[in-house]
């Protein structure tokens, strides 16, 4: 197999997270639309079908995360970036990479501080309609929680590494994209959502895919938008201290 161009920079202008569980087939057209300059950082989460071999081997940076979780790999792959705009996007060839080039403009030109991918479907079978319906309460919910006008929850997303490590984000599974929203508006930051094109995935999706999964989902994103605000949770914490 042809190697794919995406040998990682001593320096990268931007790293981009890729969360990958058995997503062997699929790495090859990912990989191959990161942004010239940017790093690929593939953090494999227990694959069993040689991807992280496969990802070395088309010039990704491999970051092994034993934990299993959607967020313990993202959270994993921001601990390894270096840059200063980090990026992320699902393995699966569901979202372009591509696409994440006016995202991350548009962070280091100041103008917002977190950007978005609100998906569109294109196609038969590109997002399920019972996962669809369920996006959308969610984004309601956040609405409410935060007053951000979201339309989607999606994974491509792009901000400034140093303030989302800041965060402090602590959700290790499916909760992680929103915890990262929801204490993000916490913080006043400012967030942007642009239309994304949303393509069927290749393979088998671990989270809505199948009815546990997606039950897992919505408990993590329950609890998620059941957190105070932050200042009401670092109050929280110093009369804690103190009663100690």
């Amino acid at each position: 197999m042809k190697a794919v161009t995406t040998s990682p920079a001593k320096d990268p202008s931007v790293d981009v997270v890729l969360p990958c569980l058995n997503e062997a087939e699929a790495l090859p057209w990912v990989l191959a639309r990161i942004p010239s300059g940017w790093r690929p950082l593939v953090v494999d989460n227990g694959s069993t079908d040689g991807s992280a071999e496969l990802a070395h081997d088309l010039g990704a940076h491999v970051v092994r995360e034993a934990r299993r979780g959607f967020g313990a790999a993202c959270h994993a792959g921001l601990l390894a970036a270096t840059a200063d705009i980090v990026c992320f996007c699902d393995c699966d060839a569901s979202l372009d990479p591509s696409l994440l080039a006016p995202f991350v403009r548009e962070v280091r030109d100041g103008e917002a501080d977190l950007v978005l991918g609100r998906r569109r479907p294109l196609g038969r079978g590109a997002w399920p309609a019972h996962a669809r319906a369920g996006n959308l309460a969610l984004a309601r919910m956040l609405r409410r929680r935060t007053g951000l006008r979201l339309h989607d929850l999606g994974p491509l997303r792009a901000a400034r590494r140093e303030p989302l490590l800041a965060l402090g984000l602590t959700d290790r599974r499916s909760g992680y994209p929103l915890q990262m929203v929801v204490r993000a508006a916490d913080a006043g930051w400012r967030v942007a959502e642009h239309d994304v094109p949303y393509l069927p995935r290749t393979g088998t999706s671990k989270v809505t895919g199948t009815w546990r999964g997606t039950w897992q989902a919505v408990r993590d994103m329950r609890r998620v938008l059941a957190e105070p605000p932050a200042a009401d949770r670092a109050t929280a914490s110093s009369q804690g201290g103190t009663a100690q």
